[in-house]
């Protein structure tokens, strides 16, 4: 399968890279493209468009940066449409991936979500753009499943990646 992965920032290549080597493990196959880093890159993914290119923090600055920042979101549906993915892949980052999500949806794209944005803390009414346009939501913390049948949205929940590294 072809998967097209996007993390957004520095916690999202650790994640997706974890994500990518089990990815390689479970599908020999599997060509990942993606937006992340060195980890991501490491463990086997081809990275189009490194998380440092993206890192906006503050009003300011992402006005300042708006352009880019608009660029960064065309540049990335023309390398979906162009690499035409089975699944794209969503690690947190949801300022930019709700916006692909929805997008990719429309364009008949399989979506799936690693990391749930933490709509239980704010703004809770992006879940139901999240259940119209995100396949599979995969969540990491015990409480979110729960959250989420409160929405009559149905999530997976995988455990927090960074168990493992402690175990």
């Amino acid at each position: 399968m072809k998967y097209y992965i996007i993390a957004g920032e520095a916690s999202g290549d650790l994640h997706g890279s974890n994500l990518v080597k089990e990815l390689k493990k479970l599908d020999k196959e599997a060509v990942i493209s993606s937006w992340g880093g060195d980890m991501m890159q490491a463990a086997g993914a081809e990275v189009v468009k490194h998380y440092r290119d993206l890192a906006f923090m503050g009003f300011i600055e992402v006005i300042k940066n708006l352009p880019t920042i608009l660029n960064n979101l065309k540049f990335c549906k023309e390398d979906i449409l162009q690499f035409k993915p089975d699944a794209v892949v969503l690690v947190d980052y949801p300022g930019f991936n709700l916006r692909i999500a929805k997008w990719a949806k429309e364009q008949g794209f399989s979506v799936v979500y690693y990391i749930s944005p933490q709509v239980w803390a704010w703004k809770e009414s992006r879940v139901k753009g999240i259940k119209k346009y995100v396949d599979k939501m995969l969540v990491i913390l015990p409480f979110e499943k729960q959250f989420y049948q409160k929405w009559d949205y149905k999530v997976e929940y995988i455990g927090h990646p960074l168990v493992q590294v402690v175990e």
